[in-house]
């Protein structure tokens, strides 16, 4: 049996990731909403995180020796659901089912039961901590498992991310690595005038963690950042703060202006797929 990473159809990661897209954008056609502009702001970092970087097997989203990813952001789900019906945790024929009753695949994400789902993403700020634990219990077992935990800059304004980030270097978590989606936009607003969270590297590297920052849309540069992550040679936590752009992928909603929720109408989901495609 061979992992993700081992796969004898291997497509580049840039394909990779223009089939995330593709996918949260059928399912967003599906409902007719979704948070699409993270979706496709995020695909990027989560082809990196699934086709380089990750040890998993699609037909055992269980195996006691797979990577983690954990989700803190629930609103997220379409996203990651992207990424694991890309991977096959998922099958293919699910993905129209998104959002209905009786679907495993909710508007937001249960771990209860969709497969490759680790954790139930609800209130922000709490992913960080059950990666935490998660990653002390790894320890406890003696696991060479890594935990990717995926959250958001609106999380930085809750103090449990920050009690978390202390504790993580408190117990030199090295199987842990937090990547933060920097798109600099939150319900109520711009991240960064609701609560400054800059200057984030240092604020990251005070608490005791390996930090990088990239262009979270830019595939060369977080394979550099997940391979320099995962091979620091400290017990220290690491963390890869990655810039995003929402609507990444899909120029016309990329140019929308930005709020928490895009707004994309019943005749736009068509054009945004052929936009895609052509990458125009």
């Amino acid at each position: 049996m061979t992992d993700s990473r081992h796969d004898l159809h291997m497509l580049s990661l840039q394909q990779r990731a223009t089939n995330i897209r593709r996918h949260a954008l059928l399912m967003g056609q599906i409902q007719g909403q979704g948070y699409i502009g993270q979706a496709l702001g995020a695909a990027d970092l989560l082809a990196v995180s699934y086709f380089h970087a990750m040890n998993y097997r699609p037909d055992q989203p269980e195996w006691e020796d797979r990577d983690r990813f954990y989700l803190s952001i629930g609103h997220y789900a379409i996203a990651l659901y992207a990424a694991l019906l890309e991977a096959g945790v998922i099958p293919e024929e699910e993905r129209e089912t998104y959002g209905t009753d009786e679907s495993r695949l909710p508007m937001s994400g249960m771990a209860a039961y969709t497969p490759g789902m680790e954790i139930t993403g609800g209130s922000l700020g709490h992913g960080l901590g059950i990666a935490v634990g998660a990653c002390l219990g790894l320890k406890q077992k003696g696991s060479q498992a890594r935990v990717y935990n995926l959250l958001s800059d609106g999380e930085l304004n809750e103090g449990s991310t920050w009690e978390a980030a202390m504790s993580a270097s408190h117990w030199q978590l090295d199987n842990l690595i937090a990547l933060i989606d920097v798109n600099n936009q939150q319900a109520d607003g711009h991240s960064s005038e609701i609560l400054a969270f800059e200057p984030i590297v240092d604020r990251w590297q005070a608490f005791g963690w390996y930090t990088q920052r990239v262009d979270g849309n830019d595939i060369s540069a977080l394979q550099a950042a997940f391979d320099a992550a995962r091979s620091w040679p400290e017990p220290q936590p690491r963390v890869i703060i990655c810039d995003t752009r929402m609507g990444k992928g899909v120029p016309f909603l990329e140019s929308r202006e930005k709020t928490h929720f895009i707004r994309v109408d019943a005749d736009e989901w068509d054009k945004a797929l052929t936009a895609l495609e052509q990458g125009v």
